[in-house]
């Protein structure tokens, strides 16, 4: 099991540790409704080191991402962040990532932690141009510091003018006494914030200069647990749970990161999915009745016929409701379509409803 640079301060600040993508991570500290809350309201910080970190260089650098990626890469302008799929030849998907432009010729993409060597593998199958590309995952720390108060408490660590950076924009810059560290103004809360990757060797005083820094405005440490209740809440896709190698980008909503005016892996079959139309889609719900809707439950219509699976599903500490994603035949996936949760014997209630749930 690996450790981040921080997994003895989580320790002492009492956290429950968990394995996590083969990592030992903090799942909560006072507790997930509490550390949910804090979020929403004010401002928490989450270790996220866990995530992996590739440089692309070189002149071809563009060029490989845009044939890996579904996203349009040549849209981006230096410090700018994109969102966006890695298809693979079989119409799923190898990973979600961000997509960071630090100039014309160099590039880091942000890779969920228990994809770092499959990515790494599949992105190095396509860099037939001699792109030189470096892990960094292993060195770098990675900071989420998320809630509506996060600007006001990072500001005085800082010169970047944090309050007026746009979402999903980022500069490096100073930060915590700390030269070269990138601030970006993205997340994966929905609360606003900001995520800070340094070092390893500066991640403990970033740290400490943080909760120092935040103090006033109720700063606490986030685990895990509440990083997926507030991306629920949002209707953010997990990987692994609501996307996966066997879920198309179409049947998952992610046709708005789908760009079929490049080429790009396995672009012509999900062009002819998307003109003849898809038979699942990932559709957010609530429950009408009470239960919580767990991972790989299954979806009916009112005969108790299966017409899906949920993907994720928990009690939403802000909404005070269950809610869930799963995918359902494309009959079913209308706003507002009454649908049924198989939870033990039962058949439990819920509706169709367009995330995000927390608005």
């Amino acid at each position: 099991m690996k450790n981040t640079a921080l997994t003895d301060t989580h320790t002492q600040l009492g956290a429950k540790m968990v394995p996590f993508a083969g990592y030992n991570m903090p799942v909560q500290y006072a507790g997930i409704n509490a550390e949910h809350d804090t979020v929403r309201k004010a401002v928490g910080v989450f270790d996220v080191s866990h995530m992996g970190e590739f440089i692309l260089k070189g002149d071809q650098a563009l060029d490989l991402i845009q044939r890996v990626t579904s996203n349009d890469a040549a849209k981006l302008y230096d410090g700018k962040v994109q969102y966006s799929c890695l298809p693979n030849e079989e119409g799923g998907i190898v990973d979600d990532l961000l997509v960071y432009r630090v100039d014309e010729k160099t590039y880091m993409l942000v890779v969920n932690a228990s994809n770092i060597e499959k990515d790494w593998n599949w992105i190095s199958k396509f860099n037939t141009n001699g792109v030189e590309m470096k892990d960094i995952s292993d060195r770098t720390s990675l900071l989420a510091v998320q809630g509506p108060k996060a600007a006001e408490a990072l500001q005085s660590l800082t010169d970047l003018d944090l309050a007026s950076m746009e979402y999903y924009t980022f500069s490096k810059g100073k930060f915590a006494g700390v030269d070269n560290v990138l601030v970006s103004a993205t997340g994966y809360t929905g609360a606003g914030g900001f995520e800070i990757y340094v070092d390893n060797a500066h991640a403990q005083e970033v740290w400490a200069a943080i909760f120092k820094a935040g103090e006033p405005y109720g700063i606490k440490p986030i685990g895990l647990g509440a990083r997926d209740t507030l991306r629920l809440e949002m209707g953010f896709c997990l990987y692994g749970n609501d996307i996966d190698d066997t879920t198309s980008p179409l049947e998952a909503g992610l046709g708005w990161v789908t760009k079929f005016t490049k080429n790009f892996t396995n672009a012509e079959s999900l062009k002819a999915q998307k003109q003849q139309g898809v038979s699942k889609k990932l559709v957010g719900f609530e429950m009408l009745e009470r239960g919580i809707p767990r991972h790989d439950y299954e979806i009916a219509d009112a005969e108790g016929n299966v017409i899906g699976k949920v993907t994720s599903g928990t009690q939403s500490p802000s909404l005070q409701k269950a809610i869930g994603m799963g995918y359902v035949s494309a009959d079913f996936a209308k706003e507002g379509t009454e649908i049924y949760i198989k939870i033990r014997d039962n058949k439990v209630k819920a509706q169709i409803v367009k995330p995000p749930f927390y608005k």
